[in-house]
């Protein structure tokens, strides 16, 4: 059975509330960059580095790019293909782009020690914790009630767009937190994305494998391109399970190699991160990861290390 839509596939809808939303975060930067860092931060010290304006640049235009029209229009009405590059990049690309703008006296202001913030975000970015959350979110907003409610109520399809992105901030928090030692040891890290990488290919093969149209909202006779709506379906699997396998192993391989090459050249824990955390010292045995050790290593991933 087809659902009607509309024919006019590319005109234009506009969309305040992601508008607003932009302006909101652009303005929050703003104030953070020019009123409050100044007052946070030891005079003649920088209050962000440029590492952190291009990630905070990059992750605004990416979600302004993920959230408005003709993405959002697209991956609502016509393409669930679409509606899965949105899902990527709102959980595997901008979350970790926005924790790597965010500058460390930054970072304590909002995770106090002191206050019930740190305790609870201490709680959820536990890797574990953290992984079993963001797993059970993907997979419970690939369900056809879900996924055709969501669709067919905008207030709800927000709530559901939400709940994956703060669920994928808490995810990549043992990977890229601004705090390091909320951060994970390479080891730990490479792990955690594995176990990440592979629980999300039980509904990307679902996708792929199913002979007929899941979900009634993407199933009309208005088709972008000529794609229909069981390709578009496998396409959407195809991009779940392997675009984002290919972009955490991507990920794995960088940590790799710079943790080889921390070990070899014998600089701090600490030194020089872009994506990653500090290494245990020399004695550790965490340098040599077998099959045997990793439930122990994947354990103490989630353990503070000290600075």
């Amino acid at each position: 059975m087809f659902l009607a839509a509309d024919t006019d596939i590319w005109r234009f809808q506009p969309h305040p509330e992601v508008w607003f939303i932009i302006v909101v975060i652009v303005g929050f930067g703003y104030w953070v960059t020019r009123v409050l860092g100044p007052k946070a931060v030891a005079q003649g010290e920088p209050v962000v580095g440029r590492r952190q304006k291009v990630c905070f640049t990059a992750a605004v235009l990416l979600l302004w790019a993920a959230s408005d029209w003709p993405m959002h229009d697209i991956s609502e009405e016509y393409l669930y293909g679409a509606h899965m590059i949105q899902h990527m990049l709102i959980t595997l690309v901008i979350p970790p782009l926005f924790l790597l703008s965010v500058p460390e006296w930054l970072a304590r202001l909002i995770v106090s020690t002191d206050g019930s913030s740190g305790v609870w975000v201490r709680r959820f970015t536990r890797p574990v914790v953290a992984a079993v959350l963001f797993n059970v979110l993907i997979a419970v907003t690939h369900l056809k009630p879900v996924v055709n409610f969501s669709i067919e109520n905008g207030v709800f399809h927000y709530v559901v767009h939400l709940s994956v992105f703060t669920g994928a901030l808490l995810m990549w928090m043992p990977v890229v937190s601004p705090l390091p030692e909320l951060r994970a040891t390479y080891p730990g890290q490479m792990i955690f994305l594995f176990l990440n990488s592979v629980l999300p290919t039980v509904p990307g093969a679902f996708l792929t494998v199913a002979e007929n149209p899941l979900y009634r909202v993407y199933n009309h006779d208005v088709r972008l391109w000529g794609i229909s709506a069981v390709a578009d379906q496998q396409a959407a699997g195809l991009i779940m399970k392997l675009g984002g396998g290919f972009y955490i192993w991507a990920i794995i391989t960088f940590l790799f190699f710079r943790w080889v090459n921390r070990n070899e050249s014998g600089l701090r824990p600490g030194d020089g991160d872009v994506l990653g955390a500090p290494v245990s010292g020399g004695d550790s045995d965490e340098s040599d990861v077998t099959s045997q050790t990793v439930p122990s290593v994947l354990e103490r991933a989630g353990e503070p290390i000290s600075k």
